[in-house]
């Protein structure tokens, strides 16, 4: 979702009594002094020579602890069935197409699921959408790419759930499809094989608000049959939390949890290419919120080559030397990227003034570039509070991003003008949209009268 602002919950571990009961010899080993919990039975330690087994061994038992409340609760919908098709492909030796959105809530649950497969022996094809050049979700360039792949079982994460006439096209193709998305539904949904979307009507999972890599984390719990091995785990929370943070999902329910442990876990990971933003100079003396924040920077916009991100790039990537480069040039494209947009949420700011007795702002220009659109949104709209579209004005068509200030919500905002869209979709405070450009000037007056009525 762009250069967006957000708040971190205090990261903490969940110190449990009896955390290394699952370890004793190890934990005879590492203890240097033992006591008893006042007021019970259990067992706590004082004082720990090997600090990092310490938080390792007592994150495992967290997590074994917390399954009841994870796992327990009515499942989302349709996720049992999709691991089940999952776990039949890899049996078969079927091809797995991941299509994943390019923002880092898009890559974690590429990454995620793709480690989790091929860790099953499964073969994994991965593809991400290039927003700058075939805009969002599913498209037929990217479609004509992976054809050569069919018949294939095609899973889509974080997109796919407006999709309507792509779907088909990729069923006539050979593909089987499979849509896990946590967008809004808007109406009814596309004719795909499988369908994971919390937000179905149909859908008794209480939690609606999961970020896409929550719901993909849910999904591989089920396909190790809640045995995920501890390492695997981890990392995979270290990446949900990133995630849950960077698409701005609220910070309660499971999102709390996924956040305050994988944060947390940061200081200590093994995945190379989050290990190495520790050790770049100039990030050496942050502390661990100001380091997610540096690191959500740098992977929620990462740029698309041979249709991978650069963030997916250095998330898999194993050799620390190759990792740390990769970092630092996704560091200095940062900070370029924030300086165009706080140049791009100038201009668009200085010309929402000039009409500043308008209900919303509707600003579009060729120069902000998509990948720039949903930061200079949300900047134009914490300034002015009032529901903002921000787009890229390109040849025949337009690719637009929303944000809203409080109370409002962009889905039925576009839902209400949605015949003069391509298509459009989101969630209630961020959202986005395509239009041809011929219907630019419609759409504004069609949001305006929306808004117009909503205040009578």
């Amino acid at each position: 979702m762009g250069e967006e602002r957000f708040a971190f919950l205090t990261p903490k571990p969940l110190f449990i009594a009896d955390c290394l009961s699952f370890f004793p010899g190890e934990a005879a080993r590492s203890a240097g002094a033992m006591g008893r919990m006042p007021g019970s039975g259990f067992p706590y330690f004082i004082y720990f020579s090997n600090f990092r087994f310490f938080f390792l061994s007592l994150f495992y038992h967290t997590l074994i602890l917390l399954n009841y409340k994870i796992m327990s609760t009515p499942e989302i919908k349709n996720l049992k069935k999709t691991a089940k098709r999952i776990l039949k492909a890899i049996k078969n030796q079927e091809t797995i197409i991941l299509y994943g959105d390019a923002d880092l809530d898009g890559t974690a649950s590429v990454v995620v699921l793709e480690e989790a497969i091929k860790n099953l022996e499964g073969n994994v094809i991965v593809y991400f959408v290039d927003r700058e050049k075939q805009g969002y979700g599913i498209n037929k360039s990217a479609l004509a790419h992976l054809k050569k792949y069919a018949p294939a079982l095609f899973i889509t994460l974080d997109l796919g759930i407006t999709n309507f006439e792509e779907v088909k096209t990729a069923k006539k193709m050979g593909f089987e499809i499979i849509i896990v998305d946590h967008h809004a539904i808007v109406g009814n949904i596309p004719n795909a094989d499988i369908v994971v979307d919390p937000k179905q009507k149909t859908d008794k999972y209480p939690f609606k608000d999961l970020a896409n890599a929550g719901i993909v984390y849910r999904l591989v719990k089920i396909l190790y049959e809640n045995n995920l091995p501890p390492n695997l785990d981890t990392e995979f929370l270290e990446l949900t939390g990133l995630a849950t943070l960077a698409d701005m999902m609220p910070q309660e329910d499971e999102n709390k949890f996924y956040i305050e442990q994988g944060i947390y876990s940061l200081e200590y990971t093994s995945r190379v290419g989050l290990k190495v933003f520790s050790e770049i100079e100039v990030l050496k003396n942050l502390d661990i919120n100001q380091l997610a924040r540096k690191i959500i920077s740098c992977l929620n916009v990462s740029g698309i080559e041979k249709n991978k991100t650069g963030a997916y790039f250095l998330l898999t990537s194993k050799d620390e030397k190759r990792a740390k480069i990769l970092a630092k040039k996704l560091l200095e494209q940062t900070q370029e990227r924030q300086l165009r947009i706080k140049q791009a949420a100038q201009e668009a700011g200085d010309r929402a003034y000039k009409n500043s007795d308008s209900d919303i702002i509707f600003e579009g220009d060729s120069e902000w570039y998509n990948v720039l659109i949903g930061a200079v949104a949300s900047r134009v709209c914490n300034k002015y509070r009032k529901p903002t579209f921000i787009y890229n004005k390109m040849r025949g068509r337009s690719i637009g991003a929303v944000r809203m200030p409080q109370g409002f919500d962009a889905v039925k905002a576009m839902e209400s003008c949605g015949k003069l869209l391509i298509n459009f979709g989101g969630h209630p405070p961020a959202a986005g949209f395509s239009i041809q450009n011929k219907n630019l000037k419609k759409f504004e007056e069609c949001l305006k009268k929306y808004f117009e009525n909503l205040t009578k």
